[in-house]
């Protein structure tokens, strides 16, 4: 049985959930989360993955990582960047899904008229 969470609770974790969904409010950061899913990667990696300038792919990297998305691991000099849970990953995918088949219903309609 799922425990009851009080209202209290409940505003805190919505207010969490606005502040995730803020973060991934942009395609760019999104191809990061996406790419992230094979493992980890450098700045550099993901600068030429989503083609960014290094400098701006750093700011995307820090915002995922200030909302709790990414976490860093230093090997000598390099940072590489994972996801703090595959659950993220499996999430942004529900929501393509979701998009996917709101296009296919849309296209499938305007066939019919």
């Amino acid at each position: 049985m799922a425990k009851k969470t009080g209202n209290g609770e409940m505003t805190e974790i919505f207010r969490r959930q606005a502040e995730l969904c803020k973060s991934l409010a942009d395609p760019k950061r999104l191809m990061i989360i996406h790419h992230l899913r094979d493992g980890p990667k450098s700045v550099s990696e993901l600068a030429e993955i989503a083609g960014l300038k290094q400098s701006n792919a750093s700011q995307h990297i820090g915002v995922l990582r200030r909302a709790g998305v990414i976490k860093p691991q230093r090997d000598g000099n390099t940072v590489y960047y994972s996801l703090v849970t595959p659950k993220i990953a499996i999430a942004c995918d529900m929501v393509r899904q979701v998009i996917a088949e709101e296009i296919q219903r849309n296209e499938a309609l305007g066939k019919i008229i």
